[in-house]
């Protein structure tokens, strides 16, 4: 890798960072790709939708639960005999066979997304019963008042954040040491639940976030040239991609705050600071599989 917006010498992500699927992707558009230009507006442009392509490669699970939630609104039969949250719940399942079954994700990546499916309905359990939020009551997949699709979810998230890891190479500089990133993750979920008995620190942890990733800088790979960017501002990136896909699902009727029972509206923005710490969490677990690995230094250095 070299530095930022240089292009680098060997042009693909590591193939040992790929799925078999991946691989041969990869090598079919590098055939296709192999006579772009380097340079001027035209590689700008091929870089850019590069970006596109593979953010959306990275999307695949969370896109295709999403269509199959908006799908199920427009038009699954109200008298269907299989419950519109259970039909949720196998398509999930489904999604996530199809996932394995296709080498799209690795065995290794599957306990990081396990782990998120499993943090996340304990925080659906909980936060339903307190009424944050609610979902339909039928059904018979589900544990308590949470249909089972819930914690698919949190794992599109997790799906997101172990496959953007390896499409785009990521690299870091200054990352703060992972047991102080550990302990701040397990800070911001105890918050979540902690809040609604005792102060809600969410505010004082937003702060302990910036001060920790506040000099951390990641780099990335796209085609021919790594680029970086603060990561905090990364952070912020993704809990508004993932705003925007919580307004789509509460459109399509997944779950509703209480203040869209009585119709829908847009979901308020300040959740996207509920957003950005989830992504923290989501971070911290990540880092736990792929340790955060400096750039490789440059030719001659």
């Amino acid at each position: 890798m070299t530095d930022a917006g240089q292009p680098a010498d060997d042009e693909r992500p590591d193939p040992r960072r790929l799925t078999s699927v991946e691989q041969r992707i990869d090598a079919a558009a590098h055939r296709l790709l192999a006579g772009a230009p380097e340079h001027g507006a035209r590689a700008k442009l091929l870089e850019f939708l590069v970006f596109g392509a593979k953010q959306a490669w990275a999307c695949v699970f969370g896109a295709a639960l999403l269509a199959v939630i908006v799908a199920a609104r427009l038009w699954y039969p109200d008298d269907a005999w299989l419950a519109r949250n259970d039909a949720l719940t196998l398509a999930a399942v489904a999604i996530q066979i199809v996932m394995l079954a296709t080498r799209l994700e690795t065995g290794r990546e599957l306990w990081v997304i396990v782990l998120f499916h499993l943090t996340g309905t304990a925080m659906e359990l909980f936060k339903t019963d307190v009424g944050s939020w609610s979902y339909d009551g039928d059904g018979v997949l589900r544990i308590g008042a949470v249909p089972l699709f819930s914690g698919f979810m949190y794992a599109a998230v997790g799906s997101y954040m172990v496959r953007v890891y390896r499409l785009f190479d990521l690299r870091f500089t200054r990352y703060p040491r992972r047991w102080l990133t550990a302990i701040v993750a397990a800070a911001i979920y105890a918050n979540f639940f902690g809040h609604h008995f005792i102060v809600d620190f969410r505010w004082v942890l937003l702060a302990a976030v910036v001060v920790l990733w506040w000099p951390a800088m990641m780099h990335f790979r796209v085609w021919r040239r790594v680029h970086r960017m603060p990561l905090l501002v990364a952070f912020g990136l993704v809990a508004l991609f993932i705003w925007f896909a919580e307004n789509i699902a509460t459109w399509g009727g997944a779950w509703l705050y209480p203040d869209q029972l009585d119709g829908w509206h847009p979901v308020s923005a300040s959740k996207l600071v509920s957003w950005f710490l989830l992504m923290i969490i989501s971070v911290v677990l990540v880092t736990f599989v792929y340790r955060p690995r400096e750039p490789d230094a440059p030719a001659g250095r």
